[in-house]
């Protein structure tokens, strides 16, 4: 049964319309990233309401933004270095050898999550303090914190074994993974903030236990009888010859979720010296919906990888090539009309967050400064995303530092020198560096795209 199963998944992703096969596995994965943004947006959406306090612990729980994105980055780093090589793998119908993967990045995060949980733990009140906390926002950002952190375990499997589920062509179940998730923190979210009276640990702990129930769901499938690859005890020691292609691939993914840490860190401290907690509260806000633009994204990403990494494991360049150009269409028309509807309705965004009518009016004149560059998002994350579906680690990790390292940080605090609105200066940043990385991205990838299938062709006929 299990054999039939394998054979049919493999049919599928070498003879399968490429569209339809998209759809299949990018819907799916959408769905899941937004549901699993609402994870957070639900959580600051509960905490701006809360009365008398909602803006300063809104602002609070933005601040530990850099600490989640850290944890999401030691999770992808795994994940998504894992789940190609293990498509690959599968590709070359060495299912063997995508189980060792799969154990060894299992053995990896439980090991990361144990360290991540007591260094964080133990240093995030000064680490808040370095972000922008003031006295006011200080206590709201350590309650939050704390308790987040604690679950990290759950966190960093979900974010970095789900992967393999979608990789395996199981992308319903990856989305009722995030599903069943946010269902249960969207019901605990409004009981322990303002039923039980707990606030913003209310809303970390609702968080927490809804990826505790998550984890156990996928646990529970990669053990099971419905998967290809499974999760085996004789897989979990690590060897160096399977972790380490995994890690030197994921990298890439891992600099870009870093580097948005210390661009968080970048853009509240020049914005809290230039514009003061009302700033950051909206750059809190900001950081939300731009995720409305981004997760997307990769779940259209999730969805074209396996197709481009199987085929490309089995050689079939023309298939690599129209799962590309499909996968570049969708991601490019969706981010500008995601464009389109930022400019022109900024305030609705905005009033979702908070009630407090200065906050709302200084996020929307923000959000149509910080999102003039999305557009180019769509060219930029299609290009990043299939050099890493093709095994391109180094092409990957510079192009991800690219925007990020190069252009966007050193910009926030370059820009104001030159300008006389500092808090201006700081959001402008963003569409600059969007716009320059998505053009030297896109004329990288192009560029090499018939190269790197014709190297792999090679390799192909080799074995």
């Amino acid at each position: 049964m299990n054999i039939m199963k394998t054979q049919t998944k493999t049919t599928h992703m070498e003879t399968g319309s490429i569209p339809k096969l998209l759809a299949q596995l990018a819907i799916p994965a959408v769905v899941a990233q937004v549901i699993n943004l609402l994870y957070n947006i639900v959580d600051r959406i509960y905490i701006g309401h809360i009365p008398g306090i909602g803006a300063a612990a809104l602002t609070g729980v933005g601040l530990f933004t850099p600490i989640l994105m850290l944890l999401n980055a030691f999770a992808m780093l795994v994940g998504s270095g894992g789940a190609p090589r293990a498509a690959i793998a599968m590709g070359k119908k060495d299912n063997d050898l995508a189980e060792k993967i799969l154990g060894n990045c299992f053995t990896l995060l439980v090991g990361l999550a144990v360290v991540l949980t007591i260094v964080f733990y133990v240093s995030a009140p000064t680490l808040l303090r370095l972000f922008g906390a003031s006295d006011a926002t200080l206590t709201y950002a350590t309650d939050y914190a704390r308790i987040y952190i604690l679950g990290s375990f759950f966190v960093l499997i979900v974010l970095g074994m789900n992967t393999f589920i979608t990789t395996q062509g199981f992308a319903k179940i990856s989305m009722m993974t995030t599903i069943i998730g946010a269902v249960i923190n969207i019901i605990l979210d409004p009981i322990f903030i303002f039923a039980l009276g707990m606030g913003v640990k209310g809303a970390a702990l609702a968080t927490v236990l809804s990826q505790a129930v998550g984890a156990i769901w996928i646990l529970r499938f990669l053990s099971g009888k419905k998967t290809i690859l499974h999760l085996r005890k004789e897989n979990f020691r690590l060897q160096r010859d399977v972790i380490l292609p995994c890690l030197a691939l994921g990298i890439s993914t891992f600099v870009m979720l870093s580097t948005e840490s210390i661009l968080s860190i970048s853009f509240t401290s020049s914005l809290s010296r230039y514009g003061g907690d009302l700033a950051v509260g909206a750059m809190t806000i900001i950081t939300s919906v731009s995720q409305l633009a981004t997760l997307p994204l990769q779940g259209i990403c999730q969805g074209g990888q396996p197709i481009m990494s199987y085929n490309f494991g089995a050689g079939n360049k023309e298939r690599v090539k129209k799962a590309f150009f499909t996968q570049f269409k969708v991601c490019t028309i969706f981010t500008s009309c995601f464009w389109l509807i930022m400019l022109l309705f900024p305030k609705l965004f905005a009033g979702i967050f908070s009630n407090n009518t200065d906050l709302i009016t200084y996020t929307a004149w923000a959000l149509r400064i910080y999102m003039a560059g999305i557009f180019s998002l769509g060219f930029q994350v299609a290009c990043q995303q299939s050099f890493m579906a093709l095994g391109q680690a180094k092409v990957s990790l510079l192009l991800a530092c690219l925007r990020k390292l190069i252009l966007l940080i050193p910009l926030i605090f370059i820009l104001p020198l030159f300008i006389q609105d500092k808090v201006f200066a700081v959001f402008l940043a963003e569409p600059i560096s969007d716009i320059v990385a998505a053009t030297i991205t896109t004329i990288t990838f192009m560029s090499r795209f018939n190269g790197i299938l014709n190297k792999g062709s090679k390799m192909k006929t080799v074995e």
